[in-house]
């Protein structure tokens, strides 16, 4: 018998600031921008309480809330925050995912009873609100999507144990949109074929649904009943990604050198933004010609965004590199991989970088991705898939 935990952050940027300044405790907070062109990348539930909500448009969240203390966001800090979370749980879990900056899945199902597996996954939410001083809510059931939704019937701050013998009868009062999957659209169809709730949904023939919407029809049915056999990708499991570029003839240019490192992380950070993920950490390999091989990472704030993966590969560089010696393979990797380059984009400074990096990916999508890059780049050789360490097994560069 499986037993999935999920575990999510409550409001977590409003939480990492309200660590940072006690004196936002109580009051509606409202994280993405000071100004008015941004959008809503959190808020605090007395925010939520005036009717603001995530990606409305902080022009319209100022109208509603006169009084609510708008801050710019601070990815660097809330990155901090993640990855000291995961850590956490790295020192207890067996096999854990981290599914998004603020949203993590344990799999417990080793453990021989439920009880056990529950005081285990009670006691381990207590040690994270301890160190890190963040409220997390929590969900434990039978597969990852009943996890889920039993996290958001216990926010906010809470606990939620759905037992195998419960999950029929948890599940079917439930509105429809509870369901992980069923967004604005879909939610839509159904109310309009008179499924409103996951009970209704519970009685609706598969058969049916699978004609009405597809594949899709099916995953829903099957999750209207707890069933869900998506795996926890682990931590040691989670992809990363690499390239690397073997140089016809050695060289030890520096320029070169730059432009191959240039053109690379902007391949890894285009594949990136295509898979809606972000990255916490950044390697950089170097070979020389005698084939002595160097690699060196270090844990950044999560990004997908091209000039900030190219300052960082190129501070790496300076510090592999052995001036004057020749290069034989250069290659760039990223790891820590997680989605959440939408929610990235909600932040104040992030809306013009979003804009632009959208319309190089369109053109390089149509044209491919020679059709623009920066200057300066050399390509002397193919570009083919790293064969990195996994960044995140080695000690970040620069961290204690």
């Amino acid at each position: 018998m499986r037993m999935i935990i999920h575990m999510d952050m409550d409001t977590f940027f409003v939480s990492v600031e309200r660590l940072s300044n006690p004196r936002l405790i109580g009051i509606p907070v409202i994280v993405g921008g000071t100004g008015d062109k941004g959008v809503v990348a959190s808020c605090s539930y007395e925010a939520r309480q005036y009717g603001i909500h995530a990606g409305m448009p902080i022009r319209e969240a100022r109208i509603l809330c006169r009084e609510g203390v708008f801050l710019p966001g601070n990815i660097t800090l809330y990155s901090q925050y993640s990855q000291w979370v995961a850590d956490i749980i790295a020192e207890s879990a067996p096999a854990y995912e981290q599914a998004s900056i603020d949203e993590f899945y344990i799999d417990a199902s080793g453990m021989e009873k439920y009880l056990e597996a529950a005081a285990w996954a009670h006691h381990l939410r207590r040690k994270i609100f301890r160190r890190t001083g963040l409220p997390i809510s929590m969900g434990m059931s039978v597969s990852k999507a009943v996890a889920k939704i039993a996290t958001d019937q216990a926010k906010p701050n809470g606990e939620k144990y759905v037992f195998p013998n419960e999950v029929i009868p948890f599940l079917s009062p439930l509105p429809v949109s509870a369901i992980p999957g069923v967004g604005k659209k879909t939610n839509q169809l159904f109310q309009l074929i008179g499924i409103r709730t996951i009970g209704d949904l519970q009685q609706t023939s598969p058969d049916f649904l699978v004609r009405l919407m597809g594949k899709n029809g099916r995953t829903l049915w099957e999750r209207a009943h707890g069933i869900d056999p998506t795996p926890v990708i682990t931590h040691y499991d989670q992809q990363s990604m690499s390239i690397e570029r073997t140089f016809e003839q050695s060289t030890n240019d520096i320029c070169t050198l730059q432009a191959e490192l240039t053109a690379m992380t902007e391949h890894l950070a285009f594949r990136l933004r295509q898979m809606d993920k972000l990255t916490a950490c950044i390697s950089v390999k170097i070979r020389y010609t005698d084939f002595n091989t160097y690699l060196m990472h270090k844990r950044i704030p999560y990004t997908v965004l091209d000039h900030v993966l190219i300052a960082e590969a190129k501070e790496l560089l300076r510090q592999l590199y052995h001036e004057g010696m020749y290069v034989r393979l250069l290659g760039v990797g990223l790891g820590k991989l997680i989605k959440g380059y939408m929610q990235l984009s909600l932040f104040e400074d992030m809306p013009k970088w979003v804009q632009l990096y959208a319309t190089l990916d369109k053109i390089r999508k149509k044209y491919g991705e020679q059709a623009i890059h920066r200057g300066n780049h050399n390509h002397t050789s193919p570009l083919v898939p790293g064969n990195f360490a996994h960044p995140s097994s080695k000690k970040p560069s620069g961290e204690e």
